[in-house]
């Protein structure tokens, strides 16, 4: 490690990429919290400490696959520098805090994702892409929510059976406890897939500035994303946690603890195969799924399909504006 090669633009770097992973915390956290506070299984304030607490605690689970598919997996290393980071950075920002602003569960993922294609297209063409990284996360868009989808009706099925001839009272009580365990597991696998993200980020910047001959994530690097990334779920997304927690299926708390089973179980095997996946889209698929073997229209369709119109339209979106931001840091970086 090459401490000397440490300078301003790097450190204003870093600090950029984790405002980013605290936004994508605050953006995030109704993925985790929305069916416990919709369920009134935990009031908003203790939901958000608890989602957070288990954000952070994903450091001591994982190990950092989804990190290295980030930093070198979608954009060839070698060609990525200052500007392309900075430019990655702002318009994933930009059009995180747009999708927050509207109430939108968008992909913070995917808007990352977008923005480090959008400024490597921008500065040496589309044979920049590491093809192989990205198809990986295409793939993921589809694969994700539908496997979320199809586990929690299996689950909703198999709990049905179970606590069929249980009293509703008991059962309820029950299922509060298991969505509270639920939650927390969601929430687990949601720290270990996102703030992976943005760590890889950061081994790329310090790989671009010498830093490290090779490419390498740092404990560092990791255990800030993940302190961050838990801070910024405790400031609580609560126009999207409207949108999740009601707007798209009423929840009961069996259905809540079968959505955020699905959803953890989901994010858990992508995590350990370093496929950095959509937390959005998975619980939107686990609650869609939960609404579904319940009766079909108890699912707001329109509210979920509008949703799936902003996933198909973060990844263009969120490139254009980096690929922008990308021309304006290279006047500057």
């Amino acid at each position: 490690m090459d401490m000397g090669a440490f300078n301003a633009t790097l450190v204003f770097l870093i600090f950029v990429a984790l405002f980013f992973d605290f936004i994508n915390g605050m953006h995030d956290s109704a993925n985790a919290i929305a069916t416990v506070v919709s369920t009134r299984v935990l009031k908003p304030f203790h939901a958000v400490l608890w989602a957070g607490f288990f954000n952070f605690a994903a450091f001591f689970v994982f190990e950092a696959h989804v990190a290295a598919t980030i930093g070198k997996g979608i954009v060839q290393p070698d060609l990525i520098d200052n500007a392309v980071v900075c430019g990655a950075l702002a318009g994933a920002i930009a059009w995180n805090l747009i999708t927050w602003w509207g109430g939108i569960p968008s992909s913070s993922s995917h808007a990352l994702v977008g923005g480090i294609v959008g400024a490597g297209v921008a500065k040496a063409g589309f044979d920049s892409i590491e093809w192989s990284g990205l198809s990986k996360t295409i793939y993921a868009i589809v694969l994700s929510p539908f496997t979320g989808f199809v586990l929690a009706i299996l689950l909703m099925i198999l709990m049905s059976w179970l606590f069929v001839r249980a009293h509703p009272s008991w059962a309820d009580g029950v299922m509060r406890k298991l969505q509270l365990v639920a939650s927390a597991l969601y929430s687990l696998g949601h720290g270990s897939n996102d703030a992976q993200k943005t760590a890889g980020i950061i081994a790329v910047l310090l790989y671009s500035n010498g830093v490290y001959k090779e490419f390498t994530v740092p404990d560092w690097a990791i255990f800030s994303c993940y302190v961050v990334m838990g801070l910024g779920t405790m400031m609580g997304g609560w126009r999207i946690v409207h949108t999740m927690g009601s707007r798209i299926t009423k929840l009961t708390p069996m259905q809540g603890a079968c959505a955020n089973t699905a959803g953890a179980v989901t994010l858990f095997a992508a995590t350990n195969l370093g496929i950095p996946v959509s937390t959005t889209h998975t619980i939107t698929g686990a609650i869609v799924g939960a609404g579904t073997a319940r009766r079909a229209n108890s699912v707001r369709w329109g509210i979920a399909s509008s949703i799936v119109w902003a996933w198909v339209v973060t990844i263009p979106s969120a490139a254009i504006l980096s690929a922008l931001s990308y021309y304006v840091a290279a006047l500057f970086l």
